[in-house]
């Protein structure tokens, strides 16, 4: 009798911590923005956008100033984010199903248009650990680049999915549950990505949730539009207002997931990142498109320079990151499955993985990772009229290598964060080292490189491009 009342005591005594143990046992969301670029927000610069809710969570968490995208292009960056492993390595590179362009100078690789099976998914690797999974919003990882049978996200680990419904130009077509006929998009998903932290408050969860804004079709809500023309000033970088109500939308609707949170007492338990799958698109067929600006950043969507990988990132780690603060430590997409599987204590059994874990700057902002570089490997074409390339970005260096003209840039983004002065001509040294560690990595991932064309017809190629400028 005195053992049993010892036993009852210890458990009364302990069963608070054992309470916290259980739920210590954090909770993820992860807003990922399609082609939002690095001043796409108004804490990150924009003189035009405003996005309170996400600006309220920079103020609460850690906001990364050198984030970068896995690639330039968004199926890549997503396949990323989801194995860890960078697009390369995948040999998947460019946005499914890509662009043909069958007398460019350069043959693009028989590259793959899918995420696979055999790839271990971060939905995946989570139920280990009990958590259940939510995929909402854009996915493009099929192989057909539309829905395919067996490839969809709940075919890859997640429990739960949502895709936009039939909609043109982000508007509904049809009514869809209790959303009617002209109603945006990104509201329709904000109140699928509710009820699935209404649904799930009990359990641990990982909500994955893909918007479809700000890309093209540019086009918002009537009403923000008209306000946010009434608001451009005459110098402002930003000057597109439909653009700016596509983002306000965005904005909003991570205020819907995070007011959730709140009401389910969940706010506290729940790390929350914010994130985009490439910069902003800003030409395309080599001209202005008037979407957006990615300045200081040289370039945009599709591109080689840092206005096409650049973008804005928040982490808020309740208890552990130090609110308010800014982080400069260069980080990129594949981070996240790292970073999420060390958070719930999950050992990773996937090999290969190419991010690491971002706990200790989530820690320390201050700190730096244990790592020489990162990567980025696009053998294609794009529409903003850039070629294939590979770039390395070691510290303050970055350099571009070129497939086309074999030629390499070299630029120092402390001093030169639009990459206006290639240095390569008065550093050689730097440039060759760069070059090589460039090289070693595109050989240690197995990254597939494009080819001389045998069928390049230069004619022929400028015709098709006239004839896509046109339409």
């Amino acid at each position: 009798m005195k053992r049993d009342s010892i036993i009852i005591l210890v458990l009364l005594l302990f069963s608070p911590l054992l309470t916290f143990a259980v739920e210590a046992k954090p909770n993820f969301v992860l807003f990922l923005a399609d082609d939002l670029g690095w001043t796409g927000l108004s804490s990150f610069g924009s003189d035009l956008y405003e996005t309170p809710n996400l600006d309220r969570l920079a103020e609460q968490g850690v906001k990364f100033t050198n984030a970068y995208a896995a690639c330039t292009v968004c199926s890549p960056s997503r396949a990323a984010i989801i194995t860890g492993k960078y697009p390369a390595r995948l040999h998947l590179t460019d946005f499914i199903a890509g662009q043909n362009r069958p007398f460019a100078k350069l043959k693009i690789p028989d590259w793959q248009k899918g995420l696979q099976h055999d790839e271990i998914t971060l939905a995946e690797a989570l139920k280990e650990a009990g958590y259940k999974s939510a995929h909402v919003g854009k996915w493009h990882l099929h192989p057909s680049g539309g829905k395919s049978e067996d490839f969809d996200p709940v075919d890859h680990g997640f429990d739960h999915q949502v895709f936009k419904p039939v909609s043109k130009n982000n508007f509904l077509t049809k009514t869809s549950g209790e959303f009617s006929k002209g109603d945006f998009i990104t509201d329709y998903l904000a109140a699928e990505a509710v009820k699935v932290v209404d649904q799930w408050k009990d359990d641990p969860f990982f909500l994955y949730f893909a918007f479809h804004v700000p890309h093209t079709p540019v086009s918002g809500k009537a009403e923000l539009v008209d306000e946010y023309a009434g608001k451009i000033q005459t110098n402002a970088k930003h000057q597109n207002p439909h653009y700016a109500a596509m983002v306000h939308s965005m904005d909003e609707a991570v205020g819907s997931v995070l007011g959730a949170l709140e009401r389910n007492g969940l706010a506290e338990n729940t790390v929350v990142v914010f994130t985009s799958d490439n910069g902003g698109l800003t030409q395309r067929f080599g001209k202005l498109d008037g979407f957006t600006d990615n300045s200081p950043l040289r370039r945009g969507k599709g591109s080689a320079y840092e206005g096409g990988v650049r973008v804005p990132q928040i982490i808020k780690w309740p208890g552990v990151t130090p609110a308010g603060t800014d982080c400069s430590e260069p980080v990129i997409g594949m981070d996240f499955y790292s970073t999420f599987l060390e958070m719930a204590g999950v050992t990773d059994e996937q090999k290969q993985v190419d991010g690491v874990s971002l706990v200790p700057v989530l820690r320390n902002p201050g700190a730096e990772l244990k790592r020489e570089a990162i990567f980025w490997h696009y053998p294609h074409y794009h529409a903003g009229g850039d070629g294939p390339y590979s770039a390395v970005r070691a510290r303050d260096w970055r350099l571009i290598h070129s497939f086309e003209e074999d030629s390499v840039s070299l630029y120092n983004l402390k001093s030169d964060p639009g990459e206006k002065s290639d240095l390569a001509a008065e550093n050689p040294g730097k440039a060759e080292s760069m070059f090589s560690i460039l090289n070693e990595w595109r050989s240690k991932v197995g990254a597939q490189l494009p080819e001389a064309n045998a069928a390049h017809d230069l004619k022929r190629e400028s015709e098709v491009q006239r004839k896509k400028k046109k339409k």
